[in-house]
């Protein structure tokens, strides 16, 4: 009779590095303001769940909305200027 024998290779899991790059970083930098905007407007969205919208919290959510897409404006053309160089 012969006996099975796991590998140790390959039971044992390889060491894990689960720290950010720094190029990860970097690329949560920026991107900081527009997840910021994000968590604000589900900051404003949250708040009118559970009661009746006034119009106060229609600014609030339209603000809110705004900022975002104004952080993607700036994020996009951030990321278009970067990459436009080299070639002269």
């Amino acid at each position: 009779m012969k006996t099975i024998v796991a590998l140790q290779a390959l039971v044992t899991a390889a060491p894990l590095d689960f720290e950010p790059s720094a190029a990860e970083l970097e690329a949560i930098d920026r991107e900081m303001p527009l997840i910021r905007a994000e968590v604000e407007l589900l900051d404003a969205q949250i708040m009118t769940i559970d009661r009746p919208v006034n119009e106060l919290d229609t600014r609030r959510v339209r603000r809110a909305r705004n900022r975002v897409l104004a952080a993607r404006r700036d994020l996009t053309n951030r990321a278009g200027t970067e990459h436009t160089g080299g070639a002269a």
